[in-house]
């Protein structure tokens, strides 16, 4: 069972930047991949980025260039840069950790970025 846990969001103007961090406990960190994933209103739920427990990533193309996902395993957290941000980019976010290994799925309780003037 892992649990997690992010914080970071809040409201930016349009050219701002956050930083959003997730923090797991439970099990063992560094066996998971992890990602970062958003909702907007009336949307469906997306991947924004992840970073496999071999450190590789992979972004939506909408944020490629503005965010950076990383982890630090020492701390069981797992972060997400969001540079340039754009009202687009307005959504709740939601960490989420996978291993294909134990065949599980684990999802956080969201953090709400607002990008507004």
């Amino acid at each position: 069972q892992v649990q997690l846990v992010e914080s970071g969001g809040g409201l930016v103007q349009p050219g701002g930047s956050l930083r959003l961090s997730c923090a797991a406990s439970g099990s063992i960190f560094s066996i998971y991949d992890m990602g970062w994933y958003r909702q907007a209103p009336g949307k469906q739920r997306e991947v924004v980025a992840a970073i496999t427990s071999g450190a590789s990533t992979n972004y939506a193309d909408s944020v490629k260039g503005r965010f950076t996902i990383s982890r630090d395993n020492a701390k069981n957290t797992v972060y997400l840069q969001m540079n340039s941000l754009k009202p687009e980019d307005t959504a709740v976010y939601y960490c989420n950790a996978y291993s294909d290994y134990l065949d599980v799925m684990y999802w956080g309780q969201g953090t709400q970025v607002t990008v507004s003037s």
